[in-house]
């Protein structure tokens, strides 16, 4: 019996990759207070939380997103939002998985080929792929930003991000989406840099295998920005200061 428990227990484990590698906070962040970090004002940003990486017949539907968590993982955070007055600005950035018309240099014509050379759809399945999963899709209100990434891993270039953020005073900026190792992990470098406080909720992203999470989340909590869960964002959200 505590065999069949112990695969029980692992099997929930790899399919819920991001929530059970979320590290504890680094040292640094510990002398935050992040429930009062969370009153300022503040962003949403969905990264590349598109139907091919959720939906078993997308073109990356291989990866298993839909069951590993980050899809209710992100509704719950949307929806802890829309009740918090001082979130102001509400992103969900996509990417086009095939990039025929992205601005490109020899490295990422070759790059951009290689990754969907096998692929053969039609132009309907190409729009079917880029889409917001249904669920989200019922969470995008009239007056949210809805674009694409135009660069390698980041929204801060190419998009209208950078000045929807400023004009509207955005301090911290709530990431949710894929994948932790590149869109996530470069946004939030590139939102560091651009002097915000980025937040990143562990399981609501994740990296194309489960197995890279840990060592994702522990690269990106140690330098660039604290990581927390779902339940532990809505817990923040709504705790006085």
């Amino acid at each position: 019996m505590e065999n069949v428990g112990l695969k029980e227990d692992t099997d929930v484990a790899k399919h819920k990759g991001g929530i059970h590698a979320i590290p504890e906070l680094a040292p640094q962040w510990e002398k935050l207070n992040l429930a009062e970090i969370l009153k300022r004002k503040a962003a949403f940003v969905s990264v590349s939380q598109n139907k091919c990486l959720y939906e078993e017949e997308g073109a990356l539907g291989h990866e298993n997103h839909r069951s590993r968590g980050s899809l209710p993982a992100t509704i719950k955070v949307v929806k802890a939002t829309r009740k918090a007055d001082n979130f102001v600005s509400f992103n969900w950035i996509g990417y086009d998985i095939y990039r025929d018309d992205y601005p490109k240099n020899i490295f990422d014509e070759v790059q951009y080929e290689t990754w969907t050379e096998d692929l053969d759809v039609t132009e309907e399945k190409r729009k079917w792929d880029n889409e917001l999963p249904d669920e989200l899709q019922e969470l995008v209100a009239p007056n949210d930003n809805h674009f694409r990434e135009r660069a390698l891993q980041t929204a801060f270039v190419g998009t209208p991000l950078p000045v929807e953020l400023s004009r509207k005073d955005v301090e911290v900026i709530i990431f949710t989406g894929l994948h932790l190792d590149w869109c996530i992990e470069g946004n939030t470098r590139l939102a560091r840099d651009h002097g915000y406080l980025p937040i990143v909720i562990g399981d609501a992203t994740g990296c194309e295998k489960p197995e890279h999470e840990a060592a994702a989340m522990e690269r990106i909590n140690n330098i660039f920005a604290p990581i927390i869960s779902a339940d532990k964002f809505v817990e923040l959200l709504e705790q006085p200061v």
